[in-house]
């Protein structure tokens, strides 16, 4: 029986649209670094509200306090887990990625989901802004890492491995910088609330602007609206413990919404396949 011919696996930068202009680059680049600048430079410190740590549940449960609020970061600390466990069982007989320097860029990323679970519980267990530290640190590797994985995916593989520690750094640092400012009186969140931003604008432009070298690219989407959703359900964290009685605050739900946007991430990794393009 004859042998069927296997047919090679491309490199990663063979897989990429030929067509990405330098001005769409720019574009989806640009205006969010750029409007960060400006919030910065415009924009006197702002320091840390402490009714940022009055949250609506405030309920006892097996003397856990603040119980809804600890209890539902363990979606962050599942999703986390669950996404090294993928990362480190292979591609399941898929084409998960093209270059496995990829997959360090993502497991990054579910660490930092997962030390999210952990810090943020730990922070609600006694909220206040020394303990914040421990939950936006690993916020802020989550954030810069995802800002990393679309540039590899979308603009340059080498690129965005080169940014990813850098990010980071950047990232960790804003977190370091406003608690230094809290304890010398002149608190200032603003490059913490730059680390934050930048990735939905970024994002949302990569994905209008940019092609993926993979299906299911638009996936991303979800973790933008469950993102987004949690933002919202933050700020009515009063109103929505208010509205169910009890059952459940906004901050519970913030929770919640976050952890399903990093497993809408992992949905996509188990699910895409990269797209072959004609080599020339």
């Amino acid at each position: 029986m004859k042998k069927e011919k296997e047919i090679p696996i491309p490199s990663f930068e063979q897989t990429r649209s030929p067509n990405i202009s330098s001005w769409r680059v720019t574009a989806a680049l640009v205006p969010g670094l750029m409007a960060g600048l400006y919030f910065i430079l415009t924009t006197d410190p702002l320091p840390q509200p402490l009714s940022y740590h009055d949250f609506a549940d405030t309920r006892v449960l097996l003397g856990i306090p603040h119980a809804g609020d600890v209890v539902t970061n363990l979606a962050f600390v599942i999703a986390g887990a669950r996404g090294l466990w993928f990362l480190a069982q292979g591609n399941h007989g898929t084409r998960t990625f093209v270059d496995q320097r990829e997959r360090r860029l993502f497991r990054w990323f579910f660490v930092g989901v997962l030390l999210t679970g952990l810090g943020s519980g730990c922070y609600h267990l006694a909220p206040d802004n020394d303990s914040l530290v421990w939950d936006r640190i690993p916020m802020a590797i989550g954030f810069m890492s995802i800002v990393a994985i679309m540039i590899a995916e979308r603009v340059k593989l080498s690129l965005g491995v080169a940014l990813l520690v850098p990010l980071m750094a950047i990232g960790t640092g804003t977190v370091i910088w406003w608690i230094w400012t809290e304890h010398a009186g002149r608190g200032d969140l603003r490059p913490y609330l730059f680390v934050q931003f930048y990735p939905m604008i970024t994002i949302a432009l990569m994905l209008l602007l940019l092609p993926t070298p993979y299906t299911r690219g638009n996936y991303y989407w979800g973790l933008f609206v469950f993102y987004a959703a949690a933002k919202v359900v933050e700020m009515l964290d009063h109103e929505i413990f208010d509205l169910t009685q009890g059952v459940a605050s906004g901050h519970n739900l913030k929770h919640l919404f976050a952890a399903g946007g990093a497993a809408w991430v992992l949905r996509m990794l188990s699910l895409r396949q990269p797209r072959f393009y004609p080599i020339s």
